[in-house]
């Protein structure tokens, strides 16, 4: 099964079900289960303390979660007065979760446990020649990964799949994945589900990565933050008060499709055909870079930039003309969602060290709205540990009704 997730706070699988004494002790055990899980471990009389709940209440909830397998003794604690008491911990092997990051250049793939502990990770070249190649690419990579971890596919609760373009429920495909042709093709991510034999939802790369970063970089404490993703394409995501912005139909921060100012007559040129990786390299060889020689001498983005640290005059001319059409999208959505943060993300946002100083004097001579400009700290990770998180989100209300269905 696939299916589109439209936000960074799904329901918790709550269902509107009459009140009866099974739901109230449900209840009371999940709140238990999350009060450990963000709280760490902790004991009977601590927990009573903390919920106000009984301490009867809170032995016969805990001895059901134990039986369910989703806590378990932690040790013991001697407390300055009483007996010792034992500790109880969230069982974070109860299920686990996949997180993809679907490139033109990279597959990224982690197995993550219940806690979001990061078991296996897995980085290896895109080399799929097409759409369904790509697919059986991401399967072979999350299955190594899965098998690495020690796990069957069955212990796989949820994976969350980080893509260019936007989820189409009706046509069972993404839009405006121009980076990788013939990827909106439906049933390529139907395929990719089968493979894997797990739920699988499909996110935008630029939204997981905002969600990344505002729970794990540079973006934790915004009101209103974007995140640049800046690679072999052009995407953003958009946070508000910790939740995703996403739009009528899942568009918002396709930045990447709005034009750039031409002559009539003129093809239309978008921004991410200018500010994508493809172009820094053109404009760096149009600029008089030395191409050199032979396949290793390929050039690249990554090496434009390098060559522009050695002080190549073609190479920063390139990263200049890089930062100024940057500064015109960061206008641009500055003047719509008036964002507090821009965080400069993605392969080319690696390379802030080079873009953000031209690029905040470009903003300045453009626009009277100047947000603050911070490179990513999460560098490229952010889509894969955003699609993590986002997977345990949906997987643990799953794996806490799945266990404790049967109890009672």
């Amino acid at each position: 099964m696939t299916r589109h997730l439209p936000s960074h706070r799904p329901a918790a699988g709550a269902r509107a079900v009459p009140w009866n004494r099974q739901r109230l002790r449900s209840n009371n055990e999940w709140l238990l289960l999350e009060l450990l899980r963000t709280g760490g471990g902790s004991s009977r009389a601590q927990l009573a303390r903390d919920t106000g709940l009984s301490k009867p209440t809170v032995s016969a909830a805990l001895a059901e979660l134990e039986r369910a397998g989703l806590v378990r003794a932690a040790g013991r604690v001697a407390p300055e007065r009483g007996r010792t008491a034992v500790l109880y911990e969230v069982d974070p092997t109860a299920g686990h979760v996949l997180g993809v990051d679907v490139g033109r250049a990279r597959l990224r793939v982690a197995v993550a446990d219940l806690a979001g502990t990061v078991l296996v990770r897995r980085d290896v070249a895109n080399r799929g020649s097409s759409a369904d190649a790509v697919a059986d690419a991401v399967v072979e990579a999350a299955r190594g990964a899965t098998e690495e971890a020690g796990l069957s596919p069955a212990d796989v609760v949820h994976a969350v799949i980080g893509t260019p373009g936007v989820w189409d429920e009706q046509r069972r495909g993404v839009r405006y994945a121009t980076s990788l042709p013939g990827w909106g093709r439906p049933g390529l991510f139907d395929r990719i589900g089968a493979g894997l034999g797990a739920t699988v939802s499909v996110a935008n790369d630029a939204n997981l990565a905002a969600l990344g970063e505002y729970t794990l970089g540079a973006g934790r404490g915004s009101r209103m933050f974007a995140y640049l993703l800046v690679g072999t394409g052009l995407g953003l995501g958009v946070v508000k008060d910790g939740e995703l912005l996403v739009g009528a139909h899942g568009g918002l921060g396709e930045i990447g499709l709005v034009p750039l100012p031409g002559r009539p007559g003129e093809p239309v040129v978008t921004i991410e055909q200018e500010a994508a990786a493809d172009a820094v390299v053109r404009a760096a060889l149009d600029f008089g870079l030395d191409a050199g020689s032979g396949p290793a001498r390929r050039v690249t983005a990554a090496r434009v930039f390098e060559r522009a640290r050695a002080g190549d005059g073609a190479a920063l001319k390139a990263v200049r003309q890089e930062a100024e059409r940057l500064a015109y999208a960061v206008a641009v959505l500055s003047a719509v969602l008036d964002p507090d943060l821009v965080v400069l993300g993605g392969g080319l946002g690696t390379s802030a060290d080079l873009l953000l100083e031209p690029l905040e004097q470009a903003l300045h001579r453009l626009a009277p709205m100047r947000p603050t400009l911070a490179p990513s700290l999460l560098g490229e990770e952010a889509v894969l540990l955003g699609a993590v998180a986002t997977a345990l989100e949906t997987a643990r209300p799953e794996v806490f009704e799945r266990r404790t269905a049967g109890l009672g």
